[in-house]
């Protein structure tokens, strides 16, 4: 057998790329079925359902689920979002000065209250400071309280973020406003502000979905009954009823705020990104 002969003989034939590529997803598709059935084949489903799913005890929790937790823990989240955010602004024009004290002290804030967890913070609003300060009395009572604990919990995030969205706005605009007569003041809050808040406006979003969740630490602060958010209200009513479907139905409650508010976060995110492009 000549060399020509041997390189015009056929190869045996093999996957192509696309071939390949199914054949690994079909493996990982394979894989994913056999553990949800031996997931499903083991668990004692039982035991499951006499623990979190016992429907008479999920029938005593309504309305007062509805009307007293939920709506507690949407106060609760919208105040903390609103005096976190107006402190945010703050800070990240603090951030921005010519001024090197207030840069020093937005640093140190945002460094502090981002490292600190949010079970502290709390306990500080709720004990450190009425004991620092006898006298002081919290607007609204637990829901000032809560406003400013959880405020303080998200403008250090918010303030990164809005300094972000501020320095993400060409400088050109800056630029256009002053010579058009606005002062940096006015420029700043006529034409940058406006402009990052259309930038920031999806993480800021999502900041509100973790405040909802951090709502929760509102139980270290003492409420009463009218006053108790959903994680309070459940476990209350897991101990009296020695069972933790309390506790599933106050989860599904917080997936009813939070699972609509990611959706909205990712159509902002999708349309910014279409804008940019």
């Amino acid at each position: 057998m000549t060399d020509t002969d041997t390189r015009i003989q056929p190869r045996k034939p093999g996957l192509t790329r696309r071939q390949r590529r199914r054949l690994s997803r079909g493996a990982q598709y394979a894989v994913f079925v056999a553990a949800v059935a031996a997931f499903a084949a083991t668990a004692d489903w039982g035991r499951l359902k006499n623990q979190f799913a016992q429907a008479h005890i999920a029938r005593q929790m309504f309305p007062d689920i509805i009307t007293v937790a939920l709506k507690n823990t949407v106060l609760y989240t919208l105040s903390g979002f609103v005096v976190g955010l107006a402190l945010g602004m703050v800070i990240a024009l603090m951030r921005l000065s010519s001024v090197g004290p207030y840069r020093w002290v937005a640093g140190i804030y945002i460094e502090i209250f981002r490292g600190l967890p949010a079970l502290l913070i709390f306990i500080f609003v709720g004990v450190g400071v009425p004991l620092a300060f006898p006298s002081l009395v919290y607007p609204g009572g637990t829901y000032g309280k809560v406003a400013v604990a959880l405020g303080l919990v998200s403008a250090a995030y918010m303030a990164e973020t809005i300094r972000a969205g501020i320095q993400a706005v060409p400088k050109g605009q800056m630029e256009a406003a002053r010579s058009l007569g606005f002062s940096p003041a006015r420029a700043m809050v006529s034409i940058i502000v406006p402009q990052a808040f259309r930038i920031i406006l999806p993480p800021l979003t999502n900041e509100l979905v973790l405040l909802f969740k951090d709502s929760s630490l509102v139980l270290f602060l003492g409420v009463t009954l009218e006053e108790r958010e959903l994680s309070k209200f459940g476990n209350d009513l897991a101990s009296t009823t020695a069972n933790s479907t309390p506790i599933l139905v106050a989860g599904l409650c917080y997936l009813l705020i939070t699972v609509p508010l990611g959706f909205v976060v990712r159509r902002m995110e999708s349309r910014t990104q279409e804008a940019i492009r």
